[in-house]
């Protein structure tokens, strides 16, 4: 049974307690079965998970634990779903109950609202007031379409109209696109709109308000319009109902373009402008185009390229990517945002919203990139859509537009431009998740090319120190929010645990400290703790700083500098309180998490941590030693296969040709000179092969040394700290 938590939030996933709800109204059952029967499966898993078709069923990722490979199934025949790793499962009901933490009244309701079932509850009273909350919406929806069709009528009667069509002609949009896009104009008038609908619909200035069509005066009497002397255009949702307008200044005035506020009925962040008319496009080509502004839709649809939509204007959501996803199934998606800085920073918006899922294979991202200042419109009228087709599918992938962004303003031959690629280029790569070995191998090759810029011997040397750099253990996945957080690998496992030892065993905290130090340990990989660890020093920096100017820090370099006045204060130092008192900061949420979990150890931990101390460090610390190693070896192993051998045959052709052109030397063994001779060309030819085969060989030594000291006996590894005094090193 999980503890009440003392900072108020719940240290497996961090979540604050809810409030709890209001009385909800009881539900005739026959709607609940209507909803049962309405509700798809599929359609409302797909909303908040990316699914995959699989034979008869869908697969995808679990959201109720952290799942890297899809192990929850949709069944559409059985209207279940269920996951093969936790065991959730259930109906449509449960699912949008566990995700949303909802009740089911709540959960009944809104499925109800979106497959238009009617409500029925044992109370009339009850069932008056619901339908007043969902016909809310329904007006909403009317007075939108009431206003979508009065304005594009003033488009082509309204005086002012001529000026919005003189612009549209003048950005070439024709008249199917306009008529197409239903697009209107809203007339230099301060009430005209709440005028002609309140005479002839009979809608209030309330209504329009709500609907985000009119704002109240700043006095409290009355209301205006909220467009006005703007062209309009339409938003429509997926179902091609009008949730809202943006709008495009014809004289000049500030903003350039109005959008409508979020209403009961519009969220900009859930919606994507011209999806009603793309998503069958988008379904027959299996990709969808994203774009910035709504005159790129316009002018690619009119261009042929029907399957590209808008983010109105803000970042793209992992909400309207998953839409996207539902309508395409391979889920591609390609970002053609403008070709200038703010494009840029949006597409950088965009793919981290998604990196999770493109990285785990659950989506296919590319970026297109534009000529500098231009848009999608400017690019089709100036090239054509020929051209931009051509454009389109020799899009990069994500990943390549990143570093090839990052790369493509540093001069490399200066020292400082190329530390800070490389160090971009590192943080990168060290996205790729670890199982992804070839994908990693060939960025890594990608990346060395592109920075040694032609010197082979040089891509070579970077080749090695970005294999080196790149730590697959530092990608973790999605973050825990319904598990409590733990350690998902071995490396995990022995880092925590070193962690552990340094919090409950005060007294072998100089030890710990000098062998991490001698070790080159100290670079923890993984994200959390690295930075509990820079916590720690950090904590102990202000305590101990006194102390004989600091010397306490490099207590790992060498036991001399370290006096026991030093040693002392580690020892008796109260760490846990006061790092607790030190992360007490709500951007160290993650932190306190796992600095609780490592003060609450687990039975096995707990069975683990009652060894000799140093027994447990040494053991730790050699498997973290072994998989460096390991990591060493296979590179090792990659640039040594990926070598050009020169063959002894080779060297003997080649020594007849330089006989054939010179005079020969006069030997006693002429035997034993011609067999030195092909030696010393066999050593020149494969110096680099030879090389990398002595560093494989010597690797392989040290990675049976370490096993050795891991499955050694208790007095084995308590040597460690001694024969680390003696200065004894290993091949690296």
């Amino acid at each position: 049974m999980a503890r009440p938590s003392p900072w108020g939030f719940c240290l497996a996933c961090g979540a604050t307690p809810k409030h709890p709800s209001l009385a909800s109204p009881q539900l005739h059952s026959s709607t609940i079965a209507a909803v049962k029967e309405r509700a798809d499966i599929v359609d409302v898993v797909s909303e908040h998970v990316v699914l995959k078709r699989r034979g008869r069923e869908f697969v995808g990722l679990c959201p109720f634990h952290e799942d890297k490979s899809p192990s929850m199934t949709v069944s559409p025949a059985k209207q279940l779903y269920y996951c093969f790793s936790c065991g959730a499962g259930g109906h449509s009901i449960k699912f949008l109950m566990e995700l949303q933490q909802s009740s089911f009244t709540e959960v009944v309701l809104q499925l109800a609202q979106r497959y238009q079932v009617p409500v029925q509850t044992p109370s009339a009273g009850q069932q008056d007031r619901l339908r007043q909350q969902l016909s809310h919406q329904e007006s909403l929806y009317r007075v939108l379409a009431l206003a979508a069709g009065w304005f594009q009528a003033n488009l082509q009667q309204a005086r002012g109209g001529q000026a919005a069509l003189a612009y549209l002609k003048q950005r070439g949009v024709s008249g199917a696109s306009i008529e197409q896009f239903q697009l209107g104009y809203a007339p230099e008038s301060w009430d005209a709109l709440l005028r002609h609908l309140g005479q002839v619909e009979d809608v209030t200035a309330l209504q329009l308000e709500a609907a985000g069509l009119a704002v109240p005066r700043q006095g409290g009497e009355g209301h205006y319009d909220r467009f006005r002397q703007r062209l309009m255009i339409p938003i429509r949702d997926k179902q091609g109902r009008v949730v809202g307008f943006g709008g495009r200044s014809l004289d000049g005035r500030e903003p350039k373009y109005l959008n409508s506020p979020e209403t009961a009925v519009f969220e900009k962040g859930k919606t994507l402008f011209g999806l009603d008319m793309a998503a069958g496009a988008i379904h027959k080509a299996d990709l969808a185009v994203v774009v910035e502004g709504y005159f790129d839709v316009i002018t690619l649809h009119g261009a042929g390229v029907r399957n590209s939509v808008a983010a109105l204007g803000t970042a793209l959501s992992s909400w309207q990517i998953k839409q996207l996803c539902r309508t395409s199934a391979s889920k591609r998606i390609v970002l053609n945002f403008d070709g200038d800085s703010a494009g840029a920073r949006a597409s950088q918006r965009a793919i981290q919203e998604v990196e999770q899922l493109t990285l785990q294979g659950e989506l296919e991202l590319r970026v297109l990139p534009l000529p500098p200042g231009q848009d999608p419109d400017d690019y089709l009228r100036q090239h054509g859509s020929d051209a931009y087709g051509q454009h389109l599918a020799a899009a990069p992938l994500w990943l390549d537009w990143q570093i090839e962004q990052e790369l493509q303003d540093c001069d490399l031959s200066r020292t400082d431009h190329f530390q800070r690629a490389l160090r971009s280029a590192e943080e990168l790569l060290g996205k790729i998740p670890a199982n992804a070995v070839a994908v990693r191998s060939r960025y890594i090759h990608q990346v060395a090319e592109r920075l040694a810029g032609g010197q082979a011997r040089l891509a070579l040397d970077l080749e090695e120190d970005l294999r080196h750099r790149v730590r697959g253990q530092r990608w973790h996945g999605r973050s825990r929010r319904h598990a409590p957080p733990g350690e998902t690998s071995a490396h995990g496992t022995a880092e925590g645990r070193i962690l552990q030892l340094y919090l409950l065993c005060p007294s072998h905290r100089l030890a710990i400290r000098r062998a991490l130090r001698q070790r080159d340990l100290e670079d923890f990989a993984i994200a959390t703790h690295r930075r509990l660890w820079a916590a720690i020093t950090t904590v102990e920096h202000q305590h101990l700083a006194p102390m004989e100017e600091r010397q306490w820090y490099q207590v790992g370099s060498d036991p001399a500098t370290c006096s026991e006045h030093i040693a002392e204060g580690l020892t008796s130092l109260d760490l846990p309180p006061l790092l607790m008192a030190h992360l007490s900061g709500e951007d160290t949420i993650d932190l306190q998490t796992r600095l609780a979990a490592l003060l609450q150890p687990s039975e096995a931990a707990q069975v683990e941590l009652g060894q000799p101390p140093l027994s447990v460090l040494g053991a730790a610390a050699a498997l973290l030693e072994r998989q460096r190693s390991l990591r060493r070896c296979r590179h090792l192993l990659e640039a040594w296969s990926a070598q050009s051998i020169i063959t002894t045959e080779h060297c003997i052709a080649t020594l007849l040709e330089q006989e054939a052109t010179t005079t020969p030397e006069t030997h006693p063994d002429p035997r034993a000179a011609v067999e030195d001779k092909i030696h010393a060309l066999y050593l020149q030819g494969n110096k680099d092969a030879l090389h990398l085969q002595e560093l494989y060989y010597v690797e392989r030594r040290t990675l049976s040394a370490l096993d050795q000291e891991r499955c050694g006996t208790l007095e084995d590894q308590k040597s460690l700290s001694g024969h680390n005094e003696q200065g004894t090193t290993r091949n690296e």
